[in-house]
């Protein structure tokens, strides 16, 4: 190998034939004239159509213009009778690695209480995309959502002793998250997605494309309807994609076509681009979308700690790294929340909020230890069966909207719900 294709250098400063490793040689393979040769197939050009090879039309890819929006507000909620009486429930399920046992356990604690909505549209994120499939199914799928967190899979299959070789992609190898949601995810689950889908419910996840540094929305009902061994195996490449924490496993690469040459897209952990997430970016500020929800609410599940901890910081590298990243974590959720907050004020949708309590504040979500999981699971089960689970960032309108309100035409808050706004009980 040549002296310049190789990571390390010569330093002025050492003897002949010592060296080091620099920070520049790391990098020095995206010099080359062809850095991908022998690597990956080259991304999509950068204002090309791609399609998933044998399966158009899976991913929400909306524009700006009013026809596109319609067409796009059809598929996710279509207007319904204004006489009828069914509810259009929203539940959004974020981000949080081993945080999830807290979805879950809210999930299994509504059943439990008979107080669990049905949800006609479901989104997922990370953590809560490997949740969404048994929410958006409902109750019947609880043993199987409980095994997947409290079952020691996660514990075994992404402990330290499964690490990938030392300069990889990432720490963890690929096939661990690949075996974790392999035997949860099978024909007979694909079957049930496919039949909700054709009655008009639908399935979200969203994974981070790392090429166009965009947010990729799959209908994973649309992939379950085509059905067979592809579409098994494209439901599950898509969960692991939204579920792969830049780093800690390896991205998934997804085949895709564009202006008839095969390319690869390199995804990972949808909550790069958003911690959760209700529907796509451009639908969130469509001035015609309010008349499709009448009757709905949205509930948003966050599988982390949300309130600041307040504490002294150690002043060594890893500590400071480590707190400006959970930081900057607690900040994403918030402003996400912020955004869903908005959405549902404009459009008279009341919102409850289920988030890790601060008792939770200071656990490493990184570590997958059953035991961890199974008390949060229980904290959170037990909250949702004694009605306690949900809080309401506002209650009541303030400010200039509440000027306009009819009397009595406020937003229910759901039952047993908090306020987190001081100022909402008068």
């Amino acid at each position: 190998m040549a002296r310049d294709e190789r990571n390390i250098e010569q330093s002025p400063e050492r003897p002949a034939g010592e060296s080091r490793i620099s920070i520049q040689g790391l990098f020095r393979d995206w010099r080359g004239p062809d850095p991908l040769r022998g690597k990956r197939l080259a991304a999509p050009p950068a204002n090309a159509y791609a399609e998933v090879v044998g399966f158009p039309g899976v991913r929400l890819s909306i524009e700006q213009a009013e026809d596109a929006l319609k067409t796009a507000a059809d598929r996710l909620a279509p207007i319904r009778s204004l006489i009828g009486l069914d509810e259009f429930n929203i539940l959004a399920l974020s981000g949080g690695a081993a945080g999830g046992a807290y979805g879950a356990g809210v999930l299994t604690g509504l059943t439990k209480a008979g107080r669990r909505p049905d949800f006609a549209i479901v989104t997922g994120v990370s953590t809560g995309a490997l949740i969404a499939p048994m929410a958006f199914l409902g109750p019947a799928w609880d043993d199987r959502l409980t095994e997947g967190y409290l079952g020691g899979h996660a514990s075994e299959l992404l402990s330290f002793r499964r690490l990938a070789p030392a300069l990889g992609p990432s720490i963890f190898k690929g096939e661990s998250l690949d075996a974790l949601v392999e035997p949860f995810v099978d024909e007979a689950m694909i079957a049930a997605v496919a039949a909700e889908h054709a009655k008009g419910r639908r399935l979200l996840i969203a994974t981070t494309n790392l090429d166009n540094q965009k947010a990729s929305i799959w209908d994973l009902g649309a992939i379950a309807t085509r059905g067979g061994p592809e579409a098994v195996k494209l439901f599950r490449d898509v969960l692991v994609a939204s579920a792969t924490v830049p780093g800690l496993f390896p991205p998934k690469m997804i085949e895709v076509e564009a202006g008839g040459q095969r390319h690869q897209e390199m995804h990972v952990d949808g909550g790069v681009a958003a911690p959760l997430f209700l529907m796509p970016d451009a639908l969130l500020h469509w001035r015609n979308l309010g008349q499709r929800l009448r009757r709905g609410r949205v509930y948003v599940i966050v599988n982390t700690v949300l309130d600041p901890s307040p504490r002294s910081t150690l002043p060594g590298v890893a500590s400071i790294m480590g707190r400006s990243f959970e930081t900057m974590l607690r900040f994403s959720y918030r402003q996400a929340l912020s955004l869903a907050e908005g959405f549902c004020t404009r459009h008279n949708l009341p919102l409850s909020v289920a988030s890790i309590p601060g008792d939770f504040d200071g656990l490493n979500m990184l570590r997958f230890e059953t035991p961890v999981m199974r008390k949060i699971y229980d904290a959170a089960e037990t909250l949702a069966m004694e009605d306690k689970v949900w809080t309401s960032p506002a209650l009541e309108p303030t400010g200039w909207r509440g000027l306009f309100r009819r009397p009595g035409a406020r937003p229910k808050p759901e039952p047993g719900a908090t306020s987190l706004d001081p100022g909402a009980d008068g």
